[in-house]
């Protein structure tokens, strides 16, 4: 019986092995003299596999709860500096009827605000207007976007990691399912084993008294 026997063929949407569950021990191991040991080893290689799987979503996941976070509020705030910009060009419609020199007596108002340097400092910054922001795109890489542009590629972003933060959630919980079920087919093997044996010292301290 080779460990690849041990999964079925049937599989979740992202390929994950389904455990199948032993309902018959002796039946499984081919009738009441089946060995045991190479069963159970391939039962311990399956569960090697579905906690090394399990141990690389869970990071993922980890991963993306980081992320998503960080992805919203970066969508917020190119939200915000759109609608301020879009704001502000309603706002010089209005004034267009005002002289240069009245508009030189109001200068730009700056908007202050804070950005982190890092997990438990920020400093205070003035921002001008702007129709432009850089964003990090990974492997040290920044490129500047419009803010409409800015805006379309984060929300398709933050959508790509929910829905794959909803799949690697689904498939944490079936590969502890899977898990859960070869644990029991470990012990099902082990204790029928453990019958046997015991069945056969009583039969043959059985058949020893009869030739005493």
């Amino acid at each position: 019986m080779s460990a690849k026997s041990v999964f079925q063929e049937e599989k979740n949407p992202r390929g994950i092995p389904k455990a199948p569950f032993i309902a018959n021990v002796e039946e499984y191991l081919g009738g009441p003299d089946g060995a045991v040991e190479t069963p159970l080893k391939n039962f311990q290689d399956a569960i090697a596999k579905y906690r090394y799987m399990d141990a690389n979503l869970t990071q993922r996941r980890k991963g993306l709860e980081d992320k998503i976070p960080d992805i919203r509020k970066t969508l917020h705030m190119v939200e915000f500096l759109q609608e301020r910009s879009e704001g502000k060009n309603k706002s010089d419609d209005l004034d267009d009827d005002l002289s240069d020199e009245e508009n030189s007596d109001n200068p730009k108002k700056l908007l202050t605000t804070t950005f982190e340097l890092n997990d438990t400092l920020f400093a205070e910054a003035e921002l001008e207007d702007t129709d432009t922001v850089f964003l990090w795109l990974g492997a040290n890489v920044m490129l500047s976007y419009k803010l409409p542009e800015a805006a379309s590629l984060l929300r398709s972003k933050l959508d790509l990691a929910e829905a794959s933060l909803k799949a690697t959630i689904e498939d944490l919980e079936f590969l502890r399912e899977q898990l859960t079920v070869m644990e029991v087919n470990t012990a099902r093997v082990y204790n029928w084993d453990v019958k046997r044996r015991r069945e056969r010292r009583l039969a043959g301290e059985a058949d020893g008294k009869k030739v005493g």
